[in-house]
Parts: C-alpha cells; structure tokens; sequence
C-alpha cells in the first residue's frame, strides 16, 4: 500500500452541510485552521455556511448538482486554495474513488486512504478481511447466488432465519429477513433491486440473523505509522428499519473484559486494512456474550459526541492530527469510560405519518443548556429546511455521572428545547427515554417493533408551541399559529431573520 502523502496544513474545505459541517468548522476555528465551507443555493444562508471564513454556493438543491458534485466541489477547493478536504459524514465521506481524486489533486485527505475504504466498504471484502483478523462473525455465504441448487443449499447451511444483505451502502437498504426457504429467492431479487438503485451495485450475500441481539460498536483511531487503538464502545440498539435512533456508552451490557476483548477485534481489523483516522467497527452482541463482526463504517460517525463525552476526547481534533502525519501512542492506553452518555437524533419527520419527512420554515428556535448539555445544530430560526437531504437537523448530547441521571438529564433537555415549523420526532424520543425496559438497559434492535409500534403522539398541545408564539408575537413578528395535536401542522408567519434583513458579512461567493 503507498503511504498517503501526509503534511501539515491549515486551511481545511469543509464538503458537507448542515449540523456535521458546523461541527467541523467550529473545531477548525479552535485550532486556528481557515475554514472553508460549501453550500447549495437553498444553503446560501444555513449556519454552517455563515459560521465559515469562506464559502462557494456550488449550485441548485439536489445533491446531484450541489454537495455530490465532485467537480465542484474540488474546483471549490482550488478556487479558495485549500490544503485539505473533510467530508464529514455522508456525501463523499465513504467514496474512495473521490478520496483518491483528493488526493491526486494535491490536497491532503481528512480520512482513511482510499486502499482501506475499499477493502472495508465493500461488505464481502469487508468480511473476508475480518475473517483473517481472526475477528468472529455470523455463519453466513458470500459467494455467487445465481444458481438457484447452490443458493438454497447455502441457506440450508446458513440456517433460517437468515438475512440478505448488500454487499456496498448501508442504512438497512438492500436487506430483507427470510424466515423460510420459500420466500428466499423473492428477498435475493428485491434486495438486489433496491441495492443497484440506491448504491449502483445489486451483489448480496447471506448472513445469520441474530435476534435478540444488541448493535455494539467500537470506536478506532489508526495513524500512517502503523498505530492503532480503540477509545471504547457504543450501543445503538434502538433503531428503526436499521436507522439509528438513541446512542449511549458505555453499554449497559458491556464489562471491562468484554471492552476489551472487542476493541482488540477490531484493533487487529483496522491494522489489517492499513486503517489512518477515525473508524467503527461495528458488531452484534448475542445474548450468550458472543458477538459478531458486522461492518465498518469508514468515516467520523454521527453518534462521536457520545465517545467525545465519556473519553474526554476530541475525535475531530484527532483526525485532524492524524491526517497531518501526527503518531499516537505505539501501545493501547486503557481507556475507561468516564460517566454516561447519551445521543438523541433530532429529525425533521412525522412519527405518526410513517416518519415522512418534513420541510419548512424554522419559525422558532430554542436550544436547550446547562452541564453536561450539549447540541449540535444545523439549522436556525428563519431558516427553510429543505426538501433534497436526510431529515437529521440536529443532536442532542447529554452526559452524567450514571445512566439514569443521563436519561433524566435528556429529559429535562427535551423539554427546554422549542422546535417551532416543521414537524419533529422529540415526542416520539420522549417516548423511547420514559419506556421501562430502556431505563432498566433491556433492550435489542428490535426494541422499537417490540414496544413502540403503535405508538401515537400526545393529544395535548405542548405548552412550547404557545410560548414560542408569544415569544415571536413579542419580537413584533405577528406569529398567529394554529396547532393540532401536538404541535403538528402548525403554521405561522415568523420575523424575518436578521440574517436574511442584513445578507452575508463574510466571504461568499457563487462557485466558478
């Protein structure tokens, strides 16, 4: 493997948006790196491109045309003479030929060489690297499954319940659970259609389903001198359709031996693929203790305040150091966790309308605060959430000294916070925190099936949505709502945002 061209740098293109790229730009204004941040026309005037030194509106809405662009995106970064590119989470985080166009063009790559996100972003090759590891995994086949004789017998060997899963992607796309061998070839053949449409490649392969299990990750760090560690795990059990939710650390499951015997799993994964930056490898926890090797993601990861929190650690920090050639410590220093951590993702969704996403104007925002509090946010009042990207708007972070303090401290947090517009999911993860079998940690990926799928929102109003109303009727923005349910469907007419009155102070420009 060539070893990345690895050098100082100080002036970092941020290739993402919304409340990742802010994260970022604000780490980068910490360390007194020049900040560079990209946007599309609805964009314009998000937070993340108003908090850099510099931003290029790189075109209309859709991704397509915008953030996964990477012509423009790379002529951005000529264009304001950046040194490097960061591409955060999602977009062009996991795309190696793009970290390769990266480099070929004479900018240093804030993540994994390209060698190693090809040899861990490909499910099967994934696999098959983990298994020389020695990393244990489910009983599961990744060879041809044209032939239907070979196939069945395959999935005999696998043993049912069993899932097709596809071998590029992920977010639970591409995967179906087969519970008996007749409606096996009707999963091979949707699986396979929704894998080509949404990642460009149809392979799948079969594993064991294991159900009751618990989704436990590791977090990795590796530098270009061969170094790497672990900074202690994450469970993410509560899903939807294998869309995380609620993360925490430490497990409620997780001891220090158990800790330790997964990190150096993947330590060892990481080391095989040549592996520089932040990395998870992700695993899932039987209820016998026996855990098996899932997947890597190749990039910082949406749930990183959590190991931020009970560490100590700055994972952007980190990156930042390891991508300009910095070596970590050549032994693993035994990272105990420090409290409990929580992550709840906010969302522009409906939970009572099948999660559709939602789009909008913000017409109120309040944020919550205090110790152990902490949000990251990407969207602002009198900013028009879009309708072309993920619904994630916002996270927030809580940490305490025990797991129950943590939840009531999350609580508290999600009654301080005023989302006023678009319809958000905060009371359905007000439901998640108060149901008994979370409280007490009894919880599997099938947590959310088992005790929230009929879940209805509150008949009442919260008392937020007038106070927000009262609030913009003070600031002289004549805010006359009409709210439904649970804030649902409201509409209102809110001040004209100071931002938008004033236009950008900073440097923006349109990309050329």
């Amino acid at each position: 493997m060539t070893p990345a061209p690895y050098r100082p740098f100080r002036s970092v293109l941020v290739a993402n948006r919304g409340e990742i790229a802010l994260r970022i730009i604000r780490g980068l204004k910490e360390a007194g790196f020049r900040s560079i941040a990209v946007a599309s026309e609805p964009d314009r005037f998000a937070p993340h491109a108003l908090a850099a030194d510099h931003c290029v509106v790189l075109g209309e809405g859709p991704a397509a045309d915008s953030y996964l662009n990477a012509d423009k995106v790379l002529a951005a970064a000529r264009q304001t003479r950046a040194e490097a590119i960061h591409p955060g989470y999602g977009f062009f985080a996991e795309n190696a030929a793009f970290a390769q166009r990266v480099l070929a063009a004479g900018f240093v790559w804030i993540g994994p060489p390209p060698e190693s996100m090809n040899a861990l972003g490909d499910k099967v090759r994934a696999k098959e690297l983990a298994r020389r590891a020695g990393v244990p995994m489910a009983p599961g086949y990744e060879g041809d499954l044209a032939d239907v004789e070979t196939t069945e017998r395959e999935a005999t060997r696998v043993g049912y319940p069993l899932l097709v899963k596809a071998a590029a992607g992920g977010g639970g796309r591409g995967m179906r659970v087969v519970t008996e061998p007749p409606k096996l070839r009707e999963a091979l053949d949707s699986a396979s259609r929704e894998a080509a449409a949404a990642f460009g490649s149809g392979r799948v392969f079969l594993e064991r389903y294991i159900n009751p299990a618990r989704h436990v990750e590791i977090q990795v760090f590796g530098d270009a001198h061969g170094h790497v560690l672990h900074l202690g795990e994450r469970e993410c059990s509560i899903q939807r359709r294998h869309q995380k939710i609620v993360e925490w650390s430490p497990s409620t499951v997780v001891d220090a031996a158990l800790r330790e015997k997964m990190g150096a799993c993947a330590v060892e994964l990481a080391r095989a693929a040549g592996y520089v930056g932040a990395g998870t490898v992700e695993f899932l926890l039987a209820p016998d203790g026996s855990f098996h090797f899932l997947e890597v993601n190749t990039r910082l990861q949406v749930e990183h305040p959590v190991t931020e929190l009970v560490t100590g650690l700055d994972l952007l920090q980190l990156q930042l150091f390891t991508a300009a050639g910095g070596a970590l410590a050549a032994m693993q220093k035994p990272i105990q966790p420090i409290g409990h951590a929580l992550e709840l993702r906010i969302c522009a969704e409906d939970p009572a309308n099948q999660f559709a996403p939602q789009a909008g104007k913000v017409l109120h925002l309040e944020l919550p605060q205090g110790p152990g509090v902490r949000v990251d946010c990407g969207i602002r009042a009198g900013y028009e959430i879009p309708t072309h990207y993920d619904s994630l708007i916002a996270k927030l972070i809580v940490h305490a000294p025990s797991r129950s303090g943590a939840i009531h401290r999350a609580l508290a947090a999600l009654d301080e916070l005023v989302i006023l517009g678009p319809v958000t999911n905060v009371e359905y993860l007000r439901a998640i925190l108060r149901h008994p079998a979370f409280r007490s940690g009894d919880v599997s990926t099938s947590f959310v099936a088992d005790h929230l799928a009929g879940w209805k929102p509150p008949a009442e109003t919260p008392d937020e949505v007038f106070l927000a109303a009262a609030a913009g009727e003070m600031l002289g923005g004549g805010a006359a709502v009409a709210a439904k349910g649970a804030g649902r469907d409201s509409a209102a007419t809110a001040p004209v945002s100071p931002w938008e009155s004033l236009g950008p102070w900073r440097s923006v420009e349109d990309a050329k």
